[in-house]
């Protein structure tokens, strides 16, 4: 018989969850509400930075792509501004700032961590920019130091698109606490904890906090917890501003509520298993993945393993050997250059992007997942092997 397809990913969900899920469903409250605070509030606690005696304010959203929207919006951003970020992400990290009618400048990538270049970003600033947008890639921190030393020369805002780094360090903190004007992580199915669908906002801001809470729920300036849970009549609000419908569920922060406490077990997990196809993939024609700096810690969101020049065979080929042996893999990512709607708007070229260009033709991310057995990681390591002969 054959042997059952291994997915790509898969999220780990336990009897804490569940139990919270069905406890907030029969609460009668399954929006908006005190689980979703509660799952902010943990959240702030999780980060835990006291470094600079400000308050980290979490505010909980329905995707990571709400919570960068929210961000750039807060920061003013909007017609005729730019915003630099790299092209080797996914493109809602870029779509956001075209939400708001400002143009995305993309630039390469940094071949050895396949973050983006700082060089490049500094490189790229015009008159019009006015934010950088680094994405921290699979879980590895980007140069965070050096491109908020850029920031600071050239009066620019931080927006960290952080959906692959929870948690993930740089330089000893937690990505979350670092002087950025904000951070987004994300809850996506396979992400490294879940909600299903869900993202978090993180931002040390007291002004950008608000206007963010504001335009999470249609620009109203009461949300329906403080509405309807109020001991006197107070049905009462003000729409102040064209928001939008960004909001978490509290079933959906039910899930997160316990996952949250996961987090870091999760992470020691899927670190041992990238060590494992480390050891697996030793002296094969492959790039592994790199790894985070000392004393720091790789999220491991994906194992993204790149062909060698001496591996012969071509990526599309190598990914119909892994699925005919049953694996499931992906690409990570697609570079927003090949895409028609960047490439027609900004006339991009992969010349462009000589490093993202050649990681792209060459990668394939690998199962990473903490359901995983060693007996997956071994049959993973046998078809990679199987392929590459």
């Amino acid at each position: 018989m054959p042997e059952a397809f291994l997915p790509f990913a898969l999220p780990e969900i336990g009897e804490d969850e569940i139990a919270e899920v069905v406890d907030t469903l029969k609460s009668g409250w399954v929006t908006t509400g005190p689980k979703s605070r509660r799952f902010e509030g943990d959240f702030a606690v999780f980060l835990g930075d006291a470094t600079r005696g400000e308050q980290l304010h979490c505010i909980a959203v329905n995707s990571a792509t709400a919570g960068l929207h929210l961000a750039l919006e807060a920061l003013g951003i909007a017609p005729g501004d730019e915003v630099i970020t790299t092209t080797h992400t996914f493109t809602a990290t870029a779509e956001v700032v075209r939400y708001l009618g400002a143009d995305v400048k993309l630039v390469d990538i940094d071949p050895s961590t396949m973050n983006i270049d700082v060089a490049a970003v500094e490189a790229a600033i015009t008159p019009r920019t006015k934010a950088i947008m680094p994405v921290h890639y699979a879980g590895l921190a980007a140069d965070m130091p050096a491109l908020l030393a850029i920031a600071r020369k050239h009066g620019l805002k931080v927006v960290e698109d952080a959906a692959h780094a929870l948690p993930t360090t740089c330089g000893g903190q937690l990505v979350g606490t670092l002087d950025s004007d904000a951070t987004v992580f994300s809850f996506y199915a396979n992400k490294t904890i879940t909600t299903g669908e869900g993202g978090m906002l993180v931002t040390r801001d007291a002004a950008l906090a608000r206007r963010a809470r504001v335009m999470r729920l249609h620009g109203m300036n009461r949300d329906a917890f403080d509405r309807f849970t109020a001991t006197v009549p107070s049905w009462y609000y003000e729409v102040v501003a064209p928001g939008f419908k960004y909001n978490l569920t509290d079933i959906a922060a039910a899930l997160g509520i316990h996952q949250l406490k996961r987090a870091n077990g999760f992470q020691l997990k899927r670190e041992a298993l990238a060590a494992a196809y480390d050891d697996a993939f030793a002296g094969l024609p492959v790039i592994l993945p790199p790894r985070a700096a000392a004393g720091d810690r790789h999220a491991w969101h994906l194992y993204v393993l790149r062909l060698a020049d001496g591996a012969h065979i071509e990526r599309d080929r190598f990914i119909e050997h892994l699925f005919g042996a049953g694996i499931g893999c992906s690409v990570h990512y697609i570079p927003l250059h090949l895409h028609p709607y960047w490439r027609d708007r900004y006339g991009l070229t992969p010349a462009m992007f000589p490093h993202s260009q050649q990681a792209y033709e060459r990668m394939v991310s690998l199962p990473l997942y903490t359901r995983m057995t060693v007996d997956d990681v071994a049959r993973v390591a046998a078809a990679v092997s199987a392929a590459l002969r």
